[in-house]
């Protein structure tokens, strides 16, 4: 299946401190190049995986649920190990749940989590299973930044059996949220529409971390790697990720 321009995964090579960087629900690894680039001038060496069914149309996504997913994280994971000495992992909203299920599972030195949903905001989702009788995709607003269109690379529409799907990996993440011991960052704009700011107190309460920060925004939407905050959210997962 042929990758949409932009969306395609990128490895920028640099120092022997890896950072995974992991999209986004219907995203592309294009919504985290701006804060990977940012990375990779501090040193770091920067892997954006393509998560299966994303970056070619919305046919693909919907024959893909969570494993599927999760498994490019993986695989992006394990190459990291292979070329660094450290390894972290930053997700992006359905990103922050995939790689905070990485911590509970694997050795990661460090953890961020950006928009991570736990409670969303969408009140349409009680009706969910009557949606799927008769509709297998329903549009999806996508909000206008102030980047370069090959920075936003996505889907207009979403697969509601994968939005199932979605749920069921944030319950699952949930479960793990106590098993995870590795420092965590977690960022959140109290201004988005999309996931309810309770989702981060629930995260950060909920972490097996010691060592773990909650930073709240107050101008951004979702998509915090894209918007009017964004070098704030880089320097401050570079600051985290620094920080002995």
């Amino acid at each position: 299946m042929a990758i949409i321009r932009g969306a395609e995964p990128f490895l920028l090579p640099g120092g022997d401190y890896g950072v995974l960087l992991v999209h986004g629900f219907t995203g592309s690894p294009a919504e985290m190049r701006l804060g990977g680039q940012y990375l990779h001038a501090r040193g770091y060496t920067v892997l954006a995986p393509r998560l299966c069914g994303h970056g070619t149309n919305e046919r693909e996504m919907r024959l893909t649920a969570w494993p599927h997913w999760y498994s490019a994280v993986e695989d992006g994971y394990h190459l990291l190990r292979g070329l660094c000495r450290k390894v972290a992992a930053v997700g992006l909203s359905m990103g922050g749940l995939l790689v905070l299920k990485l911590a509970a599972e694997y050795p990661v030195d460090k953890v961020v989590s950006l928009s991570a949903p736990i409670y969303l905001a969408d009140r349409r989702l009680p009706l969910l299973p009557a949606y799927r009788l008769f509709r297998r995709y329903i549009p999806k607003k996508r909000k206008r930044y102030d980047v370069d269109p090959i920075y936003t690379v996505g889907y207009d529409r979403m697969p509601l059996d994968c939005l199932t799907s979605l749920l069921e990996l944030i319950k699952h993440v949930d479960k793990l949220l106590p098993v995870i011991t590795a420092p965590a960052l977690v960022i959140q704009s109290q201004a988005e529409h999309t996931v309810r700011p309770e989702s981060a107190r629930h995260i950060i309460n909920r972490l097996g971390s010691v060592d773990k920060r909650l930073i709240w925004l107050g101008r951004s939407g979702h998509v915090v790697t894209l918007d009017v905050e964004r070098d704030e959210v880089f320097a401050q997962i570079d600051a985290f990720l620094r920080r002995e």
